[in-house]
Order: C-alpha cells, then structure tokens, then sequence
C-alpha cells in the first residue's frame, strides 16, 4: 500500500529540515573586520533569523588551505538581531587570507573582496614596516522618526565611501560612534535598536570590510548627553558595545569599562574610558575626597604601567593615548575636556616626563571640529594632540570663536566641516616619521604635517 502524501512530506521534513531550514535567515550588517594580530583575527557579522552562521577562510589563492568556522547557537538581542565574532586562530604570520560567509548554507554576495591579513614577524628580524591608519569620531546618522526637529543634523553617510577605498590598514573609532537619542537611553530594547539601527548604514558596509576596527566610546554611544558615572544603562551599553565592537580585551577583571590597547608595527595604541569611572565636569574638585577624574585611579594607573612596558620593550616608537575628549588644551568652553580635571593631567604629563616616555601622541575627538595642537612637557620634548572631529554629525561656527585663539594650535590645521583623519607611520628604524593628513567629506585634502619621532624624545 502506498504511504499517504502527508506521511512523506513528514518523514523529508525530519530528514532535510535541520538542513535546508524552510526560511533562511538574513544578513543585517557585516562582516566587519574587528582586531588582527600575528596569528589571530577576529570577524563580526549580525544576522536576522538564522539557523547557522559559517565563515569559511583560506590563504589567498589556495583554496585547498580552507577552514570554516561555524555559529548555531544564535541568541536573540532585544532588537532582534543575532551577532556572532568568529575568532580566526594559529594563521599564518603575514599572509593575506580569503573568506566567504554563509548564512543557512547559503553564500553572501559582496560587492567588494572579503580579505584580511595577519601582522608580519619583524620584531629583532627587519626595521619596523610602515603602517597607515584612519582616525577621528562623532558618527550621526539620520533616523527623522527620533531625530530632534529641525534641519537634519547628520551631514550625509558619502565619507565612508572615501575612508573605505583610502588603503588604509585599519581604523580606530574614538567615540560618538552612534548617538543614542531620548527614545533611545531609557530602555533596554532602545539602546539596541540604534547600536543595530546605525551599524546596518549602507555606505558603511564597505568600510567595516576593508579594514580591522578599534574603538572606545564617548557620552552619545555610552549614554545620554555628557554622560557621568552614574549613567543607569551603562551595564547595558557596555553589553552593546562589546556585541558591535571586536576589540581584544574590554577593561580587567574587576574592573568593567572598554579600555584596552593594542599594537600595530612599532605603534603602541592606549585606547581609554572617558566614561564609566568620570565625575562629572561640574564637581568643584574641593568636594571629592580623591582627585577629580575622568579615569578612575585604576584606570590611571594601567595606563601608566602600560606606558612604562611599552617603553621598556624597545619596540614602540610611538604612543597613541586615544580618548574621548581634548587633553592639553585649556581652551574648554563648554566641550568636555581636561580643562576640567586639571590635577589629573597634570599627574599624566608628569608622569611622562619625569619616566622619559618617548613618542607620545594624543587622539581624542567630540568637539566637531579637528586641529592638531602640541605642548612642551621638558627640555626638547613635545606631546602633540590630534582632535579629529566629526565624521558626519553637524559642525559649528568654530572659527568666529575664542577657540582660534589657542596658542598650541598647530597653525593651519583648523577644520570646521566633516572631515577624517589618516595617519602613516613611515621611514627608516632610527629617523621614523609620523605623518597626518585630513581630508574633508568631498575627500579634499585640507592639510598635511609630518612629525618627526626625534620631536617626541
């Protein structure tokens, strides 16, 4: 006797149906490149509905070399989205790899080359190789429904194009990396909505493939407006951020935050958290028991052991401090900078001076507008501070105020459009020089300065 249809179309289903799932899932945003390392790399995706997630990887131009690393434990965020961070592992030192993903077995289109590569073996072997990497902040993107009445403060998403096609190594993000609106910090499920929301953003797909991606935060992707310690979300945005972000480490155990560092060539890079331990601006510095800070002690005082290694290991010709707001300016105003927490710096560049820390160079952002500036710590030795600011979020009349009257401005260096920053590490072991370049929203080179390692001894 014949078995009836239903039977069979039961009986395929239990077959095929862990394999040809009936509705694939879907691709949100991705990949992303997160850190890269001598033997390790990291990709980022966010999907919708999936089953499985699979990254199959090999060296370029051998396909027999393939391994494939797959995702089907897919927990759902509250706004709907699924993120996985494949963490490629035992590479090749210095090899360029292919990839492809594939969600529920089916392989994603690209319209650019799905690429990554592993950092040389040159310590104690070859002087240290050049390296150029994209810098600056403040990322606002359009949403009209919850964006303030009024002109659109966004200045359009076209920048991203330039930085991805600028051949640049990787990038570091310094903060305001989306802005979290009203409808957004007062709920869990808002704050995931715009982290998804932004990161999905078109004209940023390309650039998140190009590149490794380092960041740390500010107050509109840590909380609401000029955010403090007391924050009650930021448990939560923490968890965001470590979901959108593929950094190596987040802070110490015991001690939550994102601070971290890295190193690329002869490049050490203190990324901080100006965020999760900061007393607000507004504290007399009289009625805290303890110094007024943005860093917290034990922040503080990792960036200094930190400091101290890095210069001990001989590797490093440059240290890149990256933080939220300005560092050596007292030129403040109403933006947030160390102006404000002065005992504070004033222990930092002490602290440099007085242990020789060579090649220190600040980033920080937030201010929406860019300018490189320096300061004189000792004898012959200068710190300089590069603002990049801002990516695509609105700008001000920053040339009509008190701020062109800052007389560690580097002359020429003011921007007060949309703009971004590339920065190249280049020439022999012994005359190393650090050049920076910024480039306007229509890619428009606006200046350009070179910055000799010996300045910074």
């Amino acid at each position: 006797m014949k078995p009836p249809l239903r039977f069979l179309t039961c009986l395929l289903l239990s077959v095929f149906g862990s394999v040809l799932p009936v509705h694939a899932g879907s691709l949100v945003s991705g990949p992303m490149l997160g850190y890269s390392s001598h033997r390790e790399v990291m990709l980022w995706v966010e999907t919708k509905g999936a089953h499985e997630v699979a990254l199959d990887y090999w060296l370029a131009g051998q396909p027999e070399t393939t391994q494939t690393l797959s995702n089907n434990d897919l927990p759902t965020t509250p706004a709907g989205g699924q993120i996985t961070h494949f963490r490629a592992g035992l590479l090749e030192m210095g090899a360029t790899y292919e990839y492809r993903l594939r969600i529920d077995g089916r392989e994603q289109p690209f319209a650019y080359p799905l690429k990554f590569r592993t950092h040389p073996l040159w310590e104690w072997r070859t002087p240290p190789p050049d390296a150029k990497f994209i810098f600056g902040s403040c990322a606002y993107l359009n949403e009209a429904a919850y964006d303030r009445p009024g002109t659109p403060y966004g200045k359009g998403t076209a920048i991203f194009k330039f930085m991805a096609d600028s051949g640049a190594d990787f990038m570091i993000w310094a903060g305001d990396n989306w802005y979290y609106r009203e409808p957004d910090f007062d709920s869990v499920s808002g704050l995931w909505y715009r982290a998804q929301h932004d990161r999905a953003t078109p004209d940023l797909q390309k650039l998140l493939a190009s590149m490794p991606h380092y960041a740390t935060w500010d107050d509109h992707d840590y909380g609401s407006n000029d955010s403090n310690r007391s924050f009650e979300f930021k448990n939560e945005t923490l968890r965001i951020f470590r979901s959108y972000w593929a950094n190596p480490t987040y802070g110490e155990e015991g001690h939550p935050g994102v601070y971290h560092k890295f190193f690329w060539s002869d490049a050490a890079f203190f990324m901080m958290d100006d965020r999760w331990y900061r007393d607000d601006d507004l504290i007399d510095p009289s009625a805290t028991q303890e110094m007024k800070t943005q860093y917290g002690a034990h922040q503080r005082d990792w960036l200094k052991q930190s400091l101290i290694l890095a210069q001990k290991l001989g590797h490093f010709t440059f240290k890149f401090i990256v933080t939220g707001g300005q560092v050596i300016t007292d030129f403040g105003g109403t933006s947030e900078t160390f102006g404000y927490y002065t005992a504070e710096r004033e222990d930092l560049l002490k602290f440099i001076a007085l242990h020789h820390i060579t090649g220190v160079v600040f980033l920080s952002g937030d201010v929406h507008f860019t300018e490189l500036a320096k300061k004189k710590l000792a004898g012959t030795q200068w710190v300089y501070e590069l603002t990049s600011s801002p990516f695509s979020s609105g700008s001000w009349d920053v040339e009509h105020s008190e701020r062109t009257k800052d007389p560690q401005r580097v002359e020429g260096t003011m921007v007060a459009d949309q703009n971004y920053c590339v920065l190249s590490l280049r020439g022999p072991k012994e005359a190393r020089v650090l050049t920076i370049a910024c480039y306007d929203k229509t890619n428009a080179k606006r200046w350009e300065r070179d910055i000799p390692a010996s300045e910074l001894k």
